[in-house]
């Protein structure tokens, strides 16, 4: 899911989800939806928080707004599986949440999809997430229900780091112990899972979130 989504003209936010029918970037020539086409894409609209915007044009909108139409935009051929590698790239903190709350609201609006959510960042689970894989270097660390695989114990050994993991109204955190001067910690601070300032001789994390609504966490 690309919010940076390459369009050639200013589709409207319909005519975006619209494409997921036809499997392509633009409206194809001489190609017309079905009324049954439009009934769904603006049902869509409405369920995933763009009431009111259907005839908005993708330039215009913030890139959460674009994150929510790409979702709409993959549900309405009717998938099996929706698979959002990394959504929140991008995205400031209130556009992240409004993403989660949408990937959240599929639980009860398409209980029959499955889906898998990559990310580097623990965060950016949904507190939909049933089932979690940790990965580090091409191998599997741990996986199986969220709550026995996403950590302290688990995600460090993912990052070959520190990290202490708490998880408190469905959502987690990531901290990492900082050591002071003398090399004892002193305390804990944000870490984040893809920065630059971690060091280099570390695995490169990354997390998945898989299932109906099942969440996988790894390093690559």
């Amino acid at each position: 899911m690309n919010p940076r989504h390459p369009l050639r003209s200013p589709l409207t936010i319909r005519e975006v989800i619209l494409t997921g029918i036809t499997g392509s970037i633009e409206t194809p020539l001489r190609w017309h939806p079905q009324p049954s086409d439009l009934a769904q894409a603006d049902s869509l609209i409405d369920t995933l928080g763009l009431a009111g915007k259907a005839d908005e044009k993708w330039p215009t909108l913030s890139q959460g707004e674009r994150g929510r139409v790409l979702i709409a935009r993959a549900l309405i051929c009717n998938p099996r599986l929706l698979l959002l590698d990394e959504p929140s790239t991008g995205l400031d903190v209130a556009a992240r949440e409004q993403l989660l709350e949408t990937i959240d609201l599929l639980d009860s609006t398409h209980p029959d999809i499955a889906s898998i959510l990559v990310t580097h960042h623990l965060e950016e689970l949904p507190t939909t997430t049933t089932h979690a894989l940790l990965i580090t270097d091409g191998r599997v660390v741990t996986s199986g229900a969220v709550r026995a695989a996403v950590t302290t114990e688990n995600v460090s050994a993912a990052f070959n780091h520190p990290i202490n993991v708490q998880h408190q109204d469905g959502r987690w955190t990531a901290k990492a112990r900082r050591h002071g001067p003398s090399g004892v910690g002193s305390g804990y601070v944000n870490w984040p899972l893809k920065d630059a300032s971690r060091p280099p001789s570390g695995p490169d994390p990354k997390t998945c979130a898989s299932g109906p609504r099942v969440a996988s966490t790894g390093v690559v």
